[in-house]
């Protein structure tokens, strides 16, 4: 089909067809499933299925694999470590890749302050540990999150999260003292509002929210992704960003910013928030600092991350010693200037083909991202703005059946996500771009 696309069975092909039936029979039908690729092999950003059929990956593990898969130095640190030991458990030991990796983290997170760094396994954990830390810090209760916001799965972050019907509905009760907030998207703004009176308005939304909803003495944290995730890549203004620095900074609370998914140098900073130059107290990275591995960190200032008592953070797994030695060859990676630079040039290549598109396609209602984390947003009619979350999975499933693996995001899931490797070449981007672009102009109808 392309150079590097190469179909050779209906998808999913006889093999994978079986082994996705044994996943039925094995698998919990809640799990899900995104597409009916079942990968064999996977080098950079090509994905191999057991059929023999090869694709180009635009999901890239939900944002997990900004290094593309299994990059040398990455494989090679790991074996390594294999070689000398597999785990101790930081409790018990002192692990030295733990120490490393930590030093690391702290020395690149923005922040003219002295910082710490506690590892663990997830972004859930992550964002886990950094609220109850802030409670811990401030000796208060209430957290303030934003609709469209995913922060994980477990009580507490669940109780963050948005997107009710698929991530929380009939998991409840939640977590009590959170507070969520309308998220500035300038997408679905009111049409006789212009952009800067819409971030204005915003603003103003805060400061009522803190006399109608919660007063600001009684919350620890706020927390926000500074690019929207799986709400759909949107970016926070600058000035929101400040005015939330600004109410921490007045009242004592704990700024967090969840770095899990825009993070590692995906929008061409090692942070997204820095964009802003706006600096939080903690950060929450995950996903691609460790190359698939499951690692992930709360970062940020001493004084903060000190502060809970001897025991009070850690876990069994956290910080294992094969994940931070992945760990620290790819943030070495992801933080050199050669690879910031290649995640800006891939996301202009995106974002100028997307604009382009927008201007040929009814169906598109919006693209946006920053760097190389870019949208498409699909609409049933660009004035209204209704979502057209049918026409999305049909496109995606076309896009999967010609070689090119994507996935939906979006409070609507009417958005499709790009998140290629930043180690895909400039030709396979443009083969990958080819294949969704034919996809959208079929169902531009």
């Amino acid at each position: 089909m392309g150079k590097f696309i190469k179909i050779k069975t209906a998808i999913p092909g006889p093999k994978a067809q079986a082994i996705l039936e044994r996943r039925s029979d094995a698998l919990a039908n809640g799990l899900a499933r995104a597409t009916d690729v079942v990968v064999a092999s996977a080098k950079d950003a090509l994905v191999t299925d057991v059929d023999g059929n090869q694709f180009l990956d635009f999901a890239g593990g939900i944002g997990m694999l900004n290094l593309g898969h299994c990059p040398d130095k990455v494989v090679n640190a790991v074996k390594k470590q294999l070689d000398e030991y597999i785990h101790s458990c930081n409790i018990v030991t002192s692990i030295v890749p733990y120490v490393e990796l930590a030093e690391l983290l702290n020395s690149i997170v923005p922040g003219n302050f002295p910082k710490k760094t506690v590892l663990a396994n997830s972004g859930t954990e992550a964002v886990e540990n950094a609220v109850n830390i802030a409670k811990y810090y401030t000796k208060r209760n209430a957290v303030i999150c934003f609709e469209g916001a995913y922060h994980g799965r477990s009580t507490l972050t669940l109780s963050l999260t948005s997107k009710y019907g698929l991530f929380k509905k009939g998991f409840g009760s939640y977590v009590s003292d959170v507070y969520r907030l309308p998220f500035p998207n300038v997408y679905r703004r009111p049409a006789q509002m212009t952009e800067e009176a819409f971030i204005d308005y915003c603003i103003e939304q805060l400061d009522h929210a803190f006399i109608a909803q919660v007063d600001p003495s009684a919350v620890a944290a706020i927390i926000i992704e500074p690019v929207l995730g799986e709400g759909g890549f949107i970016p926070v203004p600058k000035r929101y960003l400040e005015k939330l620095r600004s109410i921490c900074d007045t009242h004592g609370i704990v700024f967090i910013a969840d770095e899990i998914q825009a993070g590692s140098s995906r929008t061409g900073k090692f942070l997204s928030i820095e964009h802003a130059e706006v600096v939080p107290d903690l950060v929450c990275l995950a996903k691609s600092i460790g190359s698939g591995f499951p690692i992930s960190a709360v970062t940020g200032k001493a004084e903060i991350l000190d502060v809970v008592h001897l025991g009070g953070i850690g876990g069994t797994y956290g910080g294992s010693p094969v994940a931070c030695a992945a760990a620290i060859e790819t943030i070495k990676i992801l933080n050199s200037d050669e690879f910031k630079h290649k995640a800006v040039k891939m996301g202009e290549i995106i974002s100028s083909t997307l604009t382009t598109w927008k201007e040929k396609y009814e169906i598109i209602g919006d693209v946006r991202g920053l760097g190389a984390m870019q949208i498409v947003e699909f609409v049933k009619d660009r004035d209204t703005k209704l979502p057209d979350g049918d026409r999305t999975l049909s496109i995606i499933k076309d896009c999967v059946s010609n070689g090119l693996i994507m996935i939906r995001a979006g409070l609507y899931s009417n958005c499709i996500r790009l998140l290629p490797p930043i180690v895909m070449t400039e030709e396979q981007l443009k083969e990958g771009l080819d294949v969704l672009e034919n996809a959208i102009a079929k169902y531009n109808i």
